[in-house]
């Protein structure tokens, strides 16, 4: 009889413990509740122990200052604008500097800034000028150094040889093949002698025959093949067209006429062969 009291009385202690604890632990269980309820229901409070948790308070305090959304945009793009500009300024000096090779223009060309469409015109070069030029180009323009600056022109009128010019003015002064004066008028001599003193390396001449305006007398017949050199004697002939009283140039089956100048060259139908389209010679007449 005593042991089975003793058991009672042992459950009876027990279970007021039991309580006596689990009371405590409720209450802690529930203001932890209220605890996280509070945090989680404000942003600013959530973000703060976010930022407490994964960095502490120091690096919090020692961030750096964000940049302003339009700050962040426009100071990176001048710097970058600027960065290219000095770029492009340093390689054009190097090319500049480094420039050795000189070519001659072969006609008057437009000076410009740059190779691109917003390049600014600045200036000419007339024709029969040797430049330097720095090996920089363009599918449209070269770079040349002229008066020390850095310029572009045109390609393709820059030659390694000096262009032909006339080495004389018009002249009266009697030619070595006086034969080819026979039959022409005076105006024609007039062209012959003038042609014959500027352009020393040309020795064949046609003069006057049965067609044409050879016939007449009025016409000469200026024999070579060179693109160049034909080239050189037609303008020639064209700068001196009012002294000479010309009535027209032909020149690789192409015509020009002092009435007509403003048009510049003009097409010619075929004639069937070279001389006939005259590809070998320059063809020549005046007015009287």
């Amino acid at each position: 009889m005593a042991e089975h009291r003793h058991k009672r009385e042992t459950n009876a202690r027990r279970k007021p413990r039991a309580a006596a604890i689990a009371g405590p632990l409720a209450v802690l269980a529930t203001a932890s509740a209220v605890t996280l309820g509070v945090l989680a229901s404000d942003p600013q409070t959530r973000d703060l122990v976010a930022q407490e948790s994964s960095s502490g308070l120091g690096a919090a305090a020692e961030r750096p200052p964000v940049l302003s959304r339009a700050g962040s945009r426009v100071e990176p793009v001048e710097l970058r604008k600027s960065v290219v500009l000095a770029r492009e300024r340093a390689a054009t000096e190097r090319a500049v500097e480094r420039a050795h090779v000189k070519l001659w223009t072969t006609t008057d060309l437009n000076l410009w800034t740059a190779p691109d469409d917003d390049a600014a015109q600045v200036g000419e070069l007339a024709a029969g000028k040797r430049v330097l030029v720095t090996g920089r180009s363009t599918k449209e323009r070269v770079e040349i150094v002229w008066q020390g600056q850095a310029r572009w022109v045109s390609v393709g009128y820059l030659s390694e040889e000096k262009p032909l010019t006339a080495a004389a003015g018009l002249s009266m002064e009697p030619c070595p093949d006086p034969s080819v004066e026979n039959g022409l008028t005076s105006d024609a001599v007039y062209v012959y002698r003038s042609v014959c003193h500027a352009f020393p390396q040309i020795t064949s001449y046609g003069g006057w025959d049965g067609h044409g305006e050879h016939a007449s007398g009025r016409a000469l017949d200026i024999m070579t093949s060179d693109v160049a050199l034909g080239t050189a004697i037609a303008e020639f002939l064209q700068a001196h067209a009012a002294e000479l009283n010309l009535y027209d140039i032909l020149w690789r089956q192409q015509i020009w006429t002092p009435e007509r100048a403003g048009e510049g060259w003009r097409s010619m139908p075929s004639r069937g062969s070279a001389t006939a389209n005259h590809y070998d010679h320059v063809h020549v007449a005046t007015n009287g």
